[in-house]
């Protein structure tokens, strides 16, 4: 992301408008960052009016990153900063899983390093989304509920609120732990007397939590929203009252536990298959079935509802999709990992088997409900960043050979755990993981660099014309600093005073040419160009003579 860190003063100077229906890129996550430049006193906020709400939690963890700097790409790295020091509690986090899940401690050490380097738990880490911090968060909430539920304290339970309040204030799956968290406290409150004093205490600390994230979630709806949110409650109640939304959601819910399987290469389904065979024996201890219900509830929970209630956006993210469940992604892995080293050899291969043939199912489902949909729709790769490396294809979804690669190093796995040297199975984990993250995030021969999205100083107002497509208006709202972002509609009137622009628009090749230094009027109506064709998107002041920006803004699904 390129920027410009010039200081310049907030008002005054001509204004800049941008038209059309293209512009710069968009990078994942921009959006969020504009709710904590005012709290942090750097600046206005922005109008996001119309998109999907996103909780004000995350951004609150952000606000220090505006304390230093003005400038975007400082900033941007301060927050990758953020979310690396966030996303290190999952190793000490992953360690006392392993543990719980009934690893000694030579073993459990080694796996947790291993299994917290997930592409699915570092990925997000490298943008400003709350998945970067979700994984950590419900790791922590399940400990603490868990060790609430083995020995009832009132602070173990007050502890799991609080990981579960902000997971609620943090993003929408946070409120699925949260519902899910009450019905744990009100199962162990029906346990004993002794318990429901701690079982309130806990209520009491969930209650104030999200009553808090409730008020700062209000706070960022009238300072980014002023004209309201998009209604996704429309969408929801239709795939909840009718057939053919049910489908979809189930669909929906089986990709997304496709892909929580072959995001974790295997691992998963294993710790799946393990996780509901302790729900089902009558045999287990109570509490390790409350936890494992706690566990299969909010998964479930998670998968399904966020299926239901995303619209149809004509991509192959919309069928297989892993970022919704990427935050349980590392505690299935470890319950799979785990029950692999510790059991005898034939129950091992039998759980592994049994995790196949969930992953063969689930990919079947998708298969038979999606159809030509999944070559047919926008493929995004951004969306599948441990199945393009599982196929070394990152133009398209090949579901089945993502499958069989993934069962593939579930076996190698499998046999290295037989060798009784867990250091090893974990150095391959590791080393696949790695391999995974530098596929992904590795720099390519093809990757360029993205310019300015504004030509110019940062100085002046700006103002964009109601017809530019939405992904451009969110993406400017955080490198543009100085000045809040206004709207214009050029075919109701006239312009802002001083207000000039120059055009940019596609040649026959299809790259963009700019016209340097050619006024266009924009009063009367759209603005077009010598040839008559409608501008793409324009914009400079008088004092700005750069270069116009002309990549077209990445296919990010709107309410992601």
């Amino acid at each position: 992301m390129a920027a410009r860190g010039r200081r310049a003063r907030a008002g005054g100077g001509p204004a800049l408008v941008l038209l059309g229906a293209d512009g710069p890129g968009r990078q994942p996550g921009r959006d969020r960052l504009p709710a904590r430049r005012p709290a942090a006193g750097r600046g206005p906020g922005g109008d996001l009016s119309g998109n999907t709400f996103y909780q004000g939690g995350y951004p609150l963890l952000l606000t220090p990153a505006f304390w230093f700097s003005h400038d975007p790409a400082t900033v941007y790295t301060t927050v990758m900063a953020i979310n690396a020091v966030l996303g290190a509690a999952l190793f000490p986090l992953g360690y006392a899983a392993a543990r719980r899940f009934g690893l000694a401690r030579r073993r459990a050490l080694p796996l947790a390093f291993a299994a917290a380097l997930l592409p699915a738990t570092t990925f997000f880490g490298a943008f400003a989304l709350a998945d970067a911090v979700l994984p950590t968060l419900v790791l922590a909430w399940l400990l603490a509920l868990d060790r609430f539920v083995r020995n009832g304290r009132a602070g173990d339970a007050a502890l799991a609120s609080l990981a579960a309040s902000c997971a609620a204030a943090v993003h929408t799956r946070g409120t699925v732990l949260l519902a899910v968290h009450a019905a744990a406290l009100l199962v162990m409150a029906l346990t004993g007397r002794r318990r429901i004093r701690a079982a309130l205490a806990g209520a009491a600390v969930a209650l104030a939590g999200y009553a808090a994230g409730a008020a700062l979630n209000a706070h960022v709806r009238a300072e980014l929203y002023p004209r309201g949110t998009r209604d996704l409650g429309e969408i929801l109640a239709s795939r909840l009252t009718t057939v053919p939304g049910q489908e979809w959601a189930l669909s929906g819910a089986a990709g997304q536990l496709w892909y929580l399987i072959v995001s974790t290469w295997g691992l998963a389904g294993a710790g799946l298959v393990a996780v509901a065979a302790v729900l089902a024996r009558r045999r287990t201890p109570a509490a390790d079935r409350i936890m494992a219900g706690v566990l299969l509830a909010a998964t479930c929970g998670i998968a399904y509802a966020s299926s239901a209630a995303l619209p149809d956006e004509h991509r192959v993210g919309n069928f297989a999709y892993g970022r919704y469940l990427a935050c349980v992604a590392l505690v299935y892995a470890l319950a799979g990992a785990a029950a692999l080293a510790r059991l005898a050899a034939g129950p091992a291969i039998r759980l592994a088997a049994a995790g196949a043939l969930l992953l063969e199912g689930a990919a079947l489902w998708v298969t038979a409900y999606a159809g030509e949909r999944l070559r047919t729709h926008i493929f995004i790769g951004f969306d599948f960043p441990e199945v393009t490396f599982l196929t070394a294809d990152r133009s398209g979804l090949h579901l089945h050979e993502a499958t069989f690669a993934a069962l593939a190093l579930l076996g190698g796995l499998l046999a290295l755990s037989r060798l009784d040297r867990t250091a090893l199975a974990s150095v391959a984990l590791a080393g696949v993981n790695l391999a995974a993250l530098t596929f992904a995030m590795g720099p390519h021969a093809r990757r360029v660099p993205a310019e300015p999205p504004l030509p110019g100083p940062a100085t002046g107002r700006v103002v964009t014309d109601s017809s530019l497509n939405w992904a451009v208006r969110v993406a400017l709202l955080y490198p543009v600093w100085w000045t809040r972002v206004g709207a214009f509609d050029v075919r109701a009137g006239r312009p802002p005073h001083r207000t000039c622009a120059r055009s940019s628009c596609p040649s026959r090749t299809g790259r963009r040419r700019r016209r340097p230094g050619r006024r266009i009027r924009l009063a009367g109506g759209r603005t077009r160009d010598g040839s008559g064709r409608s501008a793409g998107w324009a914009g400079t002041t008088p004092r700005a003579r750069r270069r116009v920006s002309s990549a077209s803004p990445a296919r990010s699904g709107r309410g992601r």
